[in-house]
């Protein structure tokens, strides 16, 4: 009775063994295949945008691998850090740059202020990771709903905002690229967000003495991106 009841036993756990045999073996070669993307990038911004992209993809399709998130990679970077992008972002909980691009430990170097705006702390902290780390990709990442545009827009004259807040709001309306939109777009967070972006990529772009010669010489490349947080998406934005 009891050795007829373990083969009954077998017999129906088998099924849902090999599923979960199918699946971590999948994982497993998930992993080595980004690892094997990596080993081939090269130093080449296209390459490195493109794993951002694939990332991305994983995350939008609702398959994920968080490669990179084990302690033995802690203790690997220990050793030093060379990671794939910086990328300027909002400090808003729900726009993790490591979460939307499907990457892990050292894989980004993580700039976020409220808004994505770029002062001389952000500015310093791209120089640090372009000249001292070798990253030749910089993304601007802004997002849908934002709240630092949205408050800009509330408050287009500045004086109901309070605390430190009305710095970040005046911040974003000295933009030129806000100034340049035409009346009817003004009032549009769409079109705010977008021209928030640009004014991002121009400020690294324009910044002496380290990241406009960078730019102008093609050694590093400065693009904008616009994460739709209605499906998870993010569209690059790029200028000649």
């Amino acid at each position: 009775m009891r050795r007829n009841f373990g083969k009954f036993y077998m017999m129906k756990m088998l099924p849902r063994l090999l599923i979960l045999l199918i699946f971590f073996l999948s994982c497993h070669a998930n992993n080595q295949s980004v690892k094997k993307d990596r080993t081939d990038i090269g130093s080449s911004s296209e390459s490195r945008l493109n794993i951002l992209k694939a990332g991305n993809a994983r995350f939008v399709s609702g398959h994920p691998i968080h490669p990179d998130e084990t302690l033995a990679r802690i203790r690997e970077l220990k050793k030093g850090q060379h990671p794939i992008a910086a990328v300027v972002s909002c400090s808003d909980s729900r726009v993790p740059p490591e979460l939307i691009f499907d990457q892990g430990f050292g894989d980004i170097f993580s700039i976020r202020t409220a808004g994505n705006v770029i002062g001389d702390y952000e500015l310093a902290s791209v120089e640090y990771a372009v000249e001292h780390l070798g990253v030749n990709t910089v993304v601007v990442l802004g997002h849908q709903d934002c709240g630092a545009v949205q408050a800009y827009l509330e408050d287009t004259a500045n004086t109901h905002t309070p605390g430190h807040i009305k710095n970040l709001v005046e911040y974003i309306r000295q933009e030129e690229e806000e100034k340049r939109l035409p009346e009817a777009d003004r009032s549009n967070a769409s079109i705010a967000v977008y021209a928030n972006i640009l004014h991002g990529m121009h400020t690294l772009k324009k910044s002496t003495p380290v990241l406009a010669p960078l730019y102008e010489r093609k050694a590093i490349n400065i693009i904008g991106g616009l994460y739709n947080m209605d499906n998870g998406r993010v569209s690059f934005v790029e200028e000649n």
